[in-house]
């Protein structure tokens, strides 16, 4: 979530019990301050606007980055921008981009092969080690959200204005269409409660079986086109979501649904429309723009549209704040203490960039300069390339680079920027008009290419829509890596399978992950079928294309 100079609009966020309201969460730079309102009885809270808002930031529980979070429902979860557990292990290191973790562990392992043949067996809780990343009790999230939702419609005027009801309802919409949205690109699509006066309603919690694609990508829609409409302008605290990122989110959402939804592609080219207003732009700044854009002195410059925000003072502590521990996961144990690594190495490298994926750059490119192809270890001895597979797994992610003498960094976690942007409308454009782009489309990739200091597309890569959409897959992986796109991306481009096949020499056992048994079973209890695997109408083209390689 966004802030500026060290969130000096503190948020505050309580559940309410029966009695009681507890504090759930730090948030920013600082502590939120907690405002305890004393004693409550049932039925009496919220009643007043600062209790609605209150109540309504429940619903960003799931988007801080501490270990693990519990919104009442579903026990404790992974957040969905925390890289234990959220996007980046989801989409980034099941993808081409991440090296095969082999020094670290099966279940991370697993993960960087695409094999999700353990989740078959996950239980219903979650745990921190990353070792049962079961994110199928978000579904009850919702549910808690959609509660949350029907409180504030039923907000009488006397304490909410009509404006200030659709501003909450707008950020707390926002917030579960993100978890749809993550869910369906976990899961593919899941059973979800979006009635209020459903929510406790023993025939709609039963119904436990999956919806078709388009039923679940028009609720997603339906959620974000309100947030875009609706949620605040400017955030009123900073660091709560705004329309501009409901924009962007429904701007991706839509070109990832424009093959089977009617329009959508229009759609997603309207949000850009709307984005682009002179507000955003590329960082540029200096003569290493992409290394410097992601560092503490260039917090919330004019390409970022919402990024979470962390403290190098966070520990994972939900009373501490949001914390950046990306490095723990992609430095490896043994790296010495010294520049570029001041607090030396991390607990283990799960997440790493292959080598024949850091090949494929092109060798001026400026984005390199955030991978380090070597490192001293704490003996003194060099570890290279000679040493990938045994030492360590990848070349290291230095994107979010160790800037103060603290165990996590206060480096922000992008979320929406404008080099995606960029991206997304040349795309959208071409795959809307089903011919070669147009000029504009072509200046948009040209415009990040030249930022990392690459010349402009060759006619090569422009002369057919087929050739532009793979430069622009390109582009977008040496973009965005380890911004929890890739996955999304590989699948979208129909290329999942192909891609993995190409870099790593393995064939994913899935698409999307198989739903844990135990969910499976509880639906055949209740007279329920809720079908364990899904995928997408094109994977099978994908996994034959594949085959043809392996053969």
């Amino acid at each position: 979530m966004k802030s500026n100079k060290l969130c000096r609009m503190k948020k505050k966020i309580f559940l309410p019990m029966l009695v009681s309201l507890q504090l759930l969460f730090g948030s920013c730079e600082n502590n939120f301050d907690p405002y305890i309102y004393g004693a409550l009885l049932q039925g009496e809270y919220p009643s007043t606007e600062q209790e609605y808002v209150s109540y309504m930031m429940i619903c960003y529980l799931p988007y801080t980055t501490v270990w693990t979070y519990d919104m009442g429902s579903g026990g404790l979860q992974h957040g969905i921008h925390i890289q234990s557990g959220g996007t980046v292990r989801m989409f980034d290191s099941t993808s081409d981009i991440c090296a095969s973790a082999t020094t670290v562990g099966a279940d991370w392992e697993r993960f960087t092969k695409g094999d999700y043949s353990n989740c078959f067996y996950y239980w219903r809780g979650n745990v921190d080690d990353g070792s049962n990343l079961n994110h199928f009790p978000k579904t009850a999230q919702i549910t808690r959200m959609t509660e949350i939702i029907g409180t504030l419609e039923k907000a009488p005027l006397t304490a909410l204005t009509e404006e200030k009801k659709n501003n909450l309802l707008g950020e707390a919409r926002l917030c579960r269409g993100l978890m749809m949205y993550f869910l369906l690109h976990v899961y593919g699509p899941v059973p979800v409660i979006l009635d209020p006066e459903k929510v406790i309603d023993p025939e709609a919690l039963s119904n436990t079986v999956r919806p078709s694609l388009d039923e679940m990508t028009q609720w997603i829609t339906d959620d974000l086109e309100f947030a875009a409409k609706n949620a605040p302008e400017v955030a009123p605290d900073l660091g709560r979501y705004t329309r501009d990122y409901a924009r962007f989110c429904l701007m991706k959402h839509c070109l990832n649904e424009g093959e089977h939804m009617e329009g959508y592609y229009q759609r997603a080219m309207d949000m850009y429309n709307e984005l682009n207003t002179g507000k955003y732009d590329l960082f540029r700044t200096g003569s290493t723009p992409y290394v410097d854009l992601f560092k503490n002195a260039n917090k919330f410059n004019k390409e970022i549209i919402m990024a979470v925000s962390c403290s190098p003072a966070a520990d994972g502590n939900p009373k501490h704040g949001n914390a950046n521990p990306f490095l723990m996961w992609a430095l490896p144990s043994d790296v010495a203490k010294g520049a570029p690594f001041p607090m030396g190495g991390g607990w283990f490298q799960a997440f790493s960039m292959d080598k024949k994926y850091y090949d494929a750059f092109e060798s001026n490119d400026g984005r390199l300069k955030t991978i380090v192809t070597s490192y001293k270890d704490k003996n003194g001895v060099i570890i290279n390339k000679d040493n990938l597979g045994v030492r360590w797994n990848g070349y290291i992610m230095n994107k979010f680079p160790q800037e103060t003498m603290t165990t996590f960094q206060g480096t922000d976690i992008p979320l929406a920027r404008w080099a995606d942007v960029l991206l997304m409308y040349a795309e959208a454009e071409v795959r809307k008009t089903g011919t070669v782009p147009s000029v504009a489309a072509i200046n948009a990739v040209n415009q990040v290419r030249n930022r990392a200091g690459l010349a402009n597309l060759p006619a090569v890569a422009t002369n057919t829509k087929d050739a532009f959409l793979d430069a622009i897959l390109i582009e977008r992986g040496h973009e965005l890596f380890y911004e929890g796109n890739r996955k999304i991306d590989l699948i979208r481009f129909n290329k999942y399978a192909q891609e993995m096949y190409k870099a790593k020499g393995v064939m994913p056992t899935h698409q999307y992950m198989p739903i844990p048994n135990y969910a499976v079973e509880q639906a055949v209890s209740y007279g329920k079928e809720l079908k364990q695997t899904w995928e997408r109408p094109g994977w099978a083209e994908d996994k034959s294309k594949a085959q043809q390689n392996i053969n």
